[in-house]
């Protein structure tokens, strides 16, 4: 840079404006770097930790709701049994029953609903960063966009 005459220094045409849009472009353009490497990990990771969280709530999602398979066996085990009583004419007292009772109603386990529910929690959390990690890496794209104006007003800003 061509030296700024005396007393010159200052001035919004002298030479120190654009040494110091310089210096601090290489600055900025190395933090950026640095900064969005590290939000592009944790983007990748929290998808890659959503994609794992989803397949467990879903796999989660079937024993919150009644297992109709294991209730129409278990009935039709206790309609095959109280047949086999009737065609042998003994008491129907002595029937074995499954104990299935189609008219209860269903109610989840404590832990599960919990367990479920850090799921989902796990999840949104997730989700969210992911979300944020979106709005930091933009805000650095922007962040390192030219700005067409006078180098000494750059440089304030």
């Amino acid at each position: 840079y061509a030296p700024s005459l005396p007393f010159q220094e200052a001035v919004p045409t002298s030479s120190v404006w654009h040494a110091y849009l310089d210096e601090s472009w290489d600055y900025d353009t190395n933090m950026v770097v640095e900064q969005r490497g590290e939000v592009n990990v944790l983007l990748v990771f929290a998808g890659l930790f959503s994609e794992i969280v989803s397949s467990f709530i879903t796999t989660l999602l079937t024993q919150l709701q009644p297992d109709y398979q294991e209730m129409s066996a278990l009935l039709l085990f206790d309609q095959v049994n109280i047949q086999l009583v009737l065609a042998n004419s003994t008491s129907l007292g002595n029937i074995t029953t499954s104990g299935a009772d189609p008219t209860a109603p269903f109610t989840l386990g404590g832990s599960l609903v919990f367990m479920y529910l850090l799921w989902v929690v796990s999840l949104t959390i997730s989700l969210s960063t992911a979300f944020l990690a979106i709005l930091v890496d933009a805000w650095y794209y922007h962040y390192m966009s030219p700005i067409p104006r006078e180098p000494h007003v750059c440089a304030c800003i």
